[in-house]
C-alpha cells in the first residue's frame, strides 16, 4: 500500500498514504481492477460480480475518509443494499488505520459499529484487519465491546496478505509454523483465494492442493464463507467445490455457516447466499445464524484466540452431526 505518516486530518492525526493515491486517504476504484491485481481475468461473469464488490469495499473505505465522525447516512444513501456489507468492511479499515494512529482517541471503530453498523459488525472487524499486512502491523485492532469477534479482524488481515501479496503470499503463510493466529488468518487467505481465481472451482482445488497439508481445511472454510457471502458461483461451480473439499467439507461449510449469518443480520441475504445455505446446508440463511450464535454461547466475552477456534469447531461439529 506505501508509505504511511502520521498528519493532522479534521483536528484529529490520521494516517495518510504518500503512494498509489490520487489524494490523502482517497484509494482509487481503479485498484480493484483484476488485472492490476494480478488475478485471473478470464472469467468475465464471475470477475465483474467479484470485482464490483472490491470496488464497494473501496468505495466504503474512501467514503468513511471523509464521513468518520459519521459514516452510516452516506454508507447507507450511496451504497446499494446488496454491496454495504462489502461498504462496511472498507469503512472498517480506514475506522482501523484511524485508531491505530490516535491511539484510539478517534473513537472511529466505536462509531462505526454503533447504530446501523451493528447490522455489520462481522464485516467491520474483518475490515479493522485489513490494515496488518500492507503496514506489517502486528497488533489485534482494539475493538469495542466485542471481545470474541475481534479474531476476525485477524481473518481480515488475511485477506489483505493475499489480496495484496497474491498467491505467493498464500503459499508462504501456508508453510508457516501452524498456531491459533495462524489458523485463523488462514481462513482470510482462503477467502482471496476465491477472488484471486476469479470464482473458478479448478484453480481454487489446485492452489489449496499446492498449499501445506495442515493450511488446506482453514483455506477452504474461507473459500466457504467467499463463495456464500461474495457469490459469483453456479450450479456446476457448486457440485465442483463439494467434491474438491472431500475430508474438509466441514470446514467449508462452517465457513458458509459464517457468510450466511454475517448477511442475515444484516437484514439483507441476496439468492446467492440462500442458494449455498440449502445447497450445502440444507437449511436456510436464517437458521444458519441461529447455528452460529448457539455455537458462540458462553464464548462471546472471552477475548482469547482459542474461544474463537471453539466457535469454530463447536459449528463444524454441529454440521457434521447435522449431515
Amino acid at each position: 500500500m506505501g508509505v504511511v505518516e502520521v498528519r493532522k486530518f479534521n483536528g484529529s492525526s490520521a494516517p495518510v498514504f504518500l503512494s498509489r493515491f490520487r489524494s490523502p486517504l482517497t484509494i482509487p476504484l481503479a485498484t480493484a481492477d483484476f488485472v492490476v491485481r494480478g488475478f485471473r481475468a478470464d472469467r468475465p461473469e464471475a470477475r465483474s460480480v467479484l470485482e464490483e464488490h472490491a470496488r464497494f469495499f473501496l468505495t466504503g473505505f474512501n467514503l468513511a475518509t471523509a464521513h468518520w465522525r459519521a459514516p452510516h447516512e452516506r454508507l447507507h444513501a450511496e451504497v446499494p443494499d446488496s454491496e454495504r456489507g462489502f461498504a462496511y468492511e472498507g469503512a472498517g479499515m480506514f475506522a482501523g488505520l484511524l485508531d491505530l494512529a490516535t491511539a484510539g482517541r478517534a473513537g472511529a471503530l466505536r462509531r462505526l459499529l454503533t447504530g446501523p453498523g451493528d447490522s455489520y459488525t462481522h464485516l467491520i472487524h474483518v475490515g479493522a484487519g485489513w490494515l496488518a499486512s500492507p503496514m506489517k502491523v502486528t497488533v489485534v485492532p482494539r475493538l469495542p465491546s466485542t471481545p470474541l469477534l475481534r479474531w476476525l479482524a485477524i481473518d481480515g488481515a488475511g485477506f489483505g496478505e493475499v489480496y495484496f501479496g497474491g498467491l505467493r503470499a498464500l503459499l508462504q503463510r501456508s508453510r508457516r509454523t501452524p498456531g491459533p493466529q495462524w489458523e485463523a488468518r488462514l481462513a482470510g487467505c482462503g477467502r482471496a483465494l476465491w477472488f484471486a481465481e476469479s470464482a473458478d472451482a479448478a484453480g481454487v482445488t489446485d492452489v489449496i492442493a499446492r498449499a501445506a497439508t495442515p493450511a488446506r481445511p482453514h483455506l477452504w472454510a474461507g473459500v466457504g464463507l467467499a463463495v456464500t457471502y461474495a457469490g459469483a458461483a453456479d450450479d456446476a461451480t457448486f457440485d465442483a467445490l463439494e467434491e474438491a473439499t472431500g475430508p474438509y467439507f466441514v470446514h467449508f461449510a462452517q465457513g458458509v455457516v459464517f457468510g450466511a449469518a454475517a448477511r442475515q443480520r444484516s437484514g439483507i441475504v441476496p439468492p446467492h447466499t440462500e442458494r449455498s445455505a440449502k445447497r450445502f446446508l440444507g437449511v436456510d440463511a436464517a437458521e444458519t445464524a441461529e447455528w452460529s450464535d448457539r455455537a458462540a454461547q458462553g464464548l462471546l466475552d472471552s477475548n482469547d484466540i482459542h474461544s474463537y477456534l471453539q466457535w469454530k469447531s463447536r459449528l463444524r461439529a454441529h454440521i457434521a452431526a447435522h449431515r
